[in-house]
């Protein structure tokens, strides 16, 4: 068997141990295979390779293994995915095998029996994927974010601000110095004025 008549594997783990340990286990089986360690790219690597299995994990980066699951199965109906995952992970990775309608799933520590004991079921039927209706709801949805606007201040009530007839008339008084020196200069002048009269008819004889 030819390079290029080998079936072809897609492995999507971010555990390189773990995804190295695939490899050669699928390796001894005939398979070649590509390893992703990033949920969105895997989609992309799945469009582009068109392999005949994928072995998946749950925790990736940029898109859950879940969710790349359901992309693989939207872009190709016939997509046969396995998970693989730690034991803490097993309920999780039943309930996302169900909704994406995988095939099988593997914990880790893997081991060639283990894989050898699934084979058959591996490569059996490929169920429906009934989580591809709520695809949509899966991705986070991410408000977009406000501008930050600075607090106005607060202004006056209208009923505070002064119009233009409660405005009293501003009235001009002069300091009182400046009031008293013109009123002494007129009261010299009339003075002066009565003493002269006075001197010009004769009345007084100075």
């Amino acid at each position: 068997m030819t390079s290029e008549e080998r079936p072809m594997a897609l492995i999507v783990h971010s555990n390189r141990i773990t995804a190295n340990r695939i490899r050669s286990i699928l390796g001894q089986r005939g398979w070649k295979s590509e390893i992703c360690d990033d949920g969105d790219k895997a989609v992309d690597e799945y469009v582009r390779l068109k392999p005949g299995m994928v072995f998946m994990a749950l925790n990736l980066p940029t898109l859950d293994g879940h969710i790349a699951a359901l992309e693989m199965r939207e872009s190709d109906p016939k997509a046969r995915i396995v998970f693989v995952v730690s034991k803490a992970r097993i309920a999780k990775a039943n309930d996302a095998a169900f909704s994406a309608g995988a095939v099988a799933v593997l914990t880790t520590p893997l081991t060639r029996s283990d894989l050898d004991q699934n084979w058959v079921l591996i490569n059996g039927p490929i169920p429906d994927a009934p989580g591809l209706a709520d695809l949509d709801e899966l991705y986070p949805q991410l408000e977009p974010e406000q501008p930050h606007l600075p607090a106005l201040p607060d202004l006056p009530a209208l009923s505070e601000i002064p119009q233009p007839g409660d405005i009293p008339p501003t009235e001009k008084k002069l300091p009182k110095k400046r009031r008293i020196i013109p009123i002494i200069g007129i009261s010299i002048l009339i003075v002066a004025g009565i003493f002269g009269t006075v001197l010009y008819l004769g009345i007084v004889d100075i």
